[in-house]
């Protein structure tokens, strides 16, 4: 630098001094990326960090910032690579852990091949748009204290490391059970030997558990494919409601054994282990492992399923992909559910392509908090997908390219804020956090201008006929994914499934153990499955209004309007014999086109002919208690429990069970179920404020005061609210019309434009990949990794997108 830039940027510092703030406890820097982009040290050229509002900014956003914010001096921060030794790819290697990306898991991320080396400047940028850079020396008695004490707190501080390997999910995590310190244990004068154990109620002398507190040994669970116990275990507990903790005999060592609480319905945690056992006569130091370990059978069933080769295409010479629309996203610990769903929404041009074109107006708008600004990071997100800036120049290898893709930390932080799932580092289910991403769409689209979700909406219509006069009664709701079962009932390889089963049985009995290929899995036609959405279903309990008492109804769910986008969720994950969830291992026939009008799917409303049920007493007031009863013995709070029945209109156990399932991680899961007609609490008073905010969301003036009045005038509550409680709103609503904003319709012919895959036997943890079809081909979407697809696995998704035929 010229001598007289030199000084003229000094002078520059000492006269913005004023402007330099020192970071204390509280505040956030953003060093490791820019808050409007996805530049980074790493990029071309650099990133600048505000020495005022520690925002990090890329190149092309620096200016704009300085003309917002008046701030002048940065911290520009280069970084380089430096190759290191490679070890040993663990990929290779048979997986020995229940865990995704740590050592002896199930791979996850290559390992790095270098490091990173920062070279700091002291940037002076001015509003005309000069830029003087001074190097940076924490020894240099060229810059005054307080810069010094600035840069210096940013540098050191703690920040996102853009290149920390994954936050792996570890499944073998356990907590320690709230039942182990005070655990009563009978003096019976019972002793267990060392070995020659077996079920007291059957002859199984495998897969044994001795309860900690009366010594009973009995067999464990029965799973899904028909192996493990028969349950002795867990009907023992479920009989008797006490003795919680077992430990599973054939696994005790030294240096511990499975403990699992029935209470908690968890692997726990017995720090007391060896104390518990010795009151029973077992020395865990003298015990020698015979059976295998709970992690050992779980990853077992995960490499059996062979869905992780299948989904992933793995083996297959896969050609890496880059440019626009085909960048990928590194996964930050736990983050494929939010990078395969982000892939597939934002491929929508009704979505992607309108952030980018509002992209600076929600840039400008969001000067102040970027990263806390909702459109601005979904406008970032979408530059970042769909520009192509960030997938330059991909090397492949035989899983596709490996290019470092997008790292969308601020948007998880920001989309999970305040959530108590998605908030943190746990795998979620991508179709709850789908409705999750919709109903935060709803909240900003009188912000932004659009509802970026109304093209997957759509009016549902639900009839409900009498058995006994035949009368009918419509009402209708919104929805925007259609939840269909998986039909059993419907398989068509049944011939082949049994030679596989017997094939199976021959093998296992003789000792081995088939290999994943040559798994044969039930194929359903996916058609049946969407068809069978609108099968009519019995009510029980159903009081009429006609004939003035309880009797039985056929209910009719059907779509009244069709949206521009079809979201299937193929509802897999069910409940087994011991009420555990499962997944259901099958293969869905996908078909390139659905027409959803010749599978019966669209809604007429009322027909000639039919005759309304008179108003009166409303019917779903009623909740069979007995039911409840039931659920709450399984260990579910009873309001929760309550609101299954009712949702699921008394129709039994297996169908609440499956609500509670989906359910239970609501935030209003456990508080009161509030029914329509029942007595109503005093007078809450809303704010018209609020009302407007709720209805600037497409909701009627009653449905937002009905909801402001349940959730005490909190708007973001009753947003939620609104949206679990649609079937109660409109059927108390005095016009039916106002309650149901219309929605876009069409032809229901559709063609498949996308699909999510899960792999794993719980949504709680496995992986997600999709598949989307751009430029006429099908492209694999696995986290950074971005290629063609030789052969997508549409059988094993878990969600499919249907685009409407134009």
């Amino acid at each position: 630098m010229p001598m007289d830039h030199f000084d003229e940027a000094l002078g520059l510092i000492k006269s913005n001094l004023n402007k330099v703030k020192i970071p204390g406890g509280g505040d956030r820097i953003y060093k490791d990326e820019c808050v409007y982009s996805f530049d980074t040290p790493e990029s071309e050229h650099g990133l600048y960090v505000c020495l005022n509002t520690f925002f990090g900014l890329g190149k092309d956003h620096v200016l704009g910032h300085v003309a917002a914010t008046s701030s002048v001096l940065y911290l520009h921060i280069r970084r380089r690579s430096e190759p290191i030794e490679v070890r040993d790819s663990p990929e290779s290697k048979r997986p020995t852990r229940l865990a995704i990306g740590v050592e002896g898991g199930f791979s996850g991320r290559a390992e790095p091949t270098c490091r990173y080396v920062d070279t700091h400047t002291v940037a002076v940028i001015t509003l005309d748009g000069r830029e003087f850079h001074v190097p940076y020396d924490s020894n240099s008695d060229l810059f005054p204290d307080k810069l010094h004490r600035s840069v210096a707190a940013v540098v050191e501080s703690q920040s996102a490391n853009l290149r920390e390997e994954v936050a792996a999910w570890d499944g073998e995590h356990r907590e320690e059970s709230v039942h182990a310190r005070n655990l009563t244990q009978l003096d019976n004068g019972v002793k267990i030997p060392p070995s020659g154990w077996k079920c007291e109620q059957c002859e199984l002398t495998s897969n044994l558990w001795l309860n900690l507190s009366s010594a009973q040994i009995l067999c464990g669970r029965r799973y899904y494919d028909g192996s493990g116990g028969n349950n002795h275990a867990l009907d023992e507990y479920q009989r008797s409601k006490q003795h919680p903790l077992a430990v599973k005999l054939g696994t005790v060592t030294g240096d511990g054994a499975d403990v699992f609480s029935y209470a908690e319905d968890a692997m726990v945690l017995d720090p007391l282990l060896r104390q518990h056992l010795a009151h029973w006569g077992v020395n865990m130091a003298a015990m020698e492992r015979t059976d295998r370990t709970m992690t050992e059978l779980e990853i077992d069933a995960n490499s059996r399923i062979g869905e992780w080769d299948v989904i992933q295409e793995s083996g297959k010479a896969l050609v890496p992909l880059s440019g626009p629309g085909y960048t990928g996203i590194t996964n930050i610990g736990n983050s494929c559910y939010l990078a395969s769903l982000l892939q597939v929404v934002l491929s929508i041009p009704q979505i992607g392509e309108e952030y980018l074109r509002r992209r600076p107006a929600f840039l400008k708008a969001a000067a102040t908090n970027p990263p806390g600004d909702f459109n601005c990071q979904m406008a970032k997100l979408s530059d970042g997908l769909l520009s192509g800036r960030y997938s330059v120049g991909v090397k492949g290898d035989n899983q596709g390219g490996r290019d470092k893709g997008i790292s969308p930390r601020m948007f998880k932080s920001l989309i999970g804020r305040g959530h108590p799932e998605f908030s943190t580092n746990r795998q979620q289910d991508v179709q709850e956090f789908f409705l999750h991403l919709v109903t935060r769409w709803e909240r900003e689209a009188h912000k932004a201008g659009f509802d970026p979700a109304e093209c997957f909406k759509f009016e549902v219509e639900e009839r409900v006929e009498c058995s006994v006069s035949h009368r009918v009664k419509y009402t209708q709701r919104n929805d925007n994914i259609l939840s269909v079962p998986v039909l059993l009932e419907a398989v068509t390889n049944g011939d082949q499934l049994a030679a596989f089963t017997k094939k199976k049985m021959e093998v296992e009995a003789a000792g081995g153990r088939l290999e994943p290929g040559d798994v044969v899995r039930p194929r359903i036609p996916l058609v049946d499955c969407v068809a069978a959405f609108a099968r009519p279903v019995e009510i029980r309990d159903f009081y009429s209004s006609a004939i003035k008492r309880r009797t039985t109804a056929l209910a009719t769910t059907k779509l009244l309007t069709f949206p521009d986008y079809l979201v299937v969720h193929a509802k897999k994950f069910t409940v087994g014999a011991d009420w555990a969830p499962v997944k259901l291992d099958v293969a869905l026939d996908a078909p390139d086109s659905l027409d959803a009008e010749a599978l019966g799917l669209r809604g007429r409303g009322l027909q000639p002919g039919e005759e309304v049920l008179p108003e009166g007493v409303n019917q779903s007031v009623f909740v069979n208690e007995e039911l409840v009863g039931q659920l709450v013995e399984m260990g579910f709070p009873r309001e929760g429990c309550r609101k299954a029945v009712y949702y699921t209109r008394n129709q039994g156990v297996e169908p609440a069970m499956g609500w509670v399932l989906e359910h239970m991680g609501d935030s209003d899961f456990g508080e009161p179920l509030n029914l329509p007609g029942a007595p109503v609490a005093p007078i809450i008073t809303v704010n018209e404020e609020a009302v407007s905010v709720i209805t600037a969301m497409g909701f009627s003036r009653s449905q937002a005061i009905q909801a402001l009045k349940a959730t005490a005038g909190n708007p973001e509550r009753a947003a939620d609210w609104i949206f679990s409680h649609l079937d109660d709103i409109n059927e108390v609503t005095n016009d039916q019309s106002a309650a149901v904003t219309r929605r876009r319709d069409g032809p229901g012919v559709y063609t498949l434009k996308a699909f999510i895959s899960h792999m794993g036997t719980s949504t709680l943890c496995g992986h997600y990949v999709a598949h989307i079809l751009r430029e006429g081909r099908w492209v694999i979407y696995n986290d950074d990794k971005v290629a063609l697809s030789e052969d997508p696995p549409r059988g094993l998704a878990y969600m499919y997108l249907y685009e409407r035929v134009k």
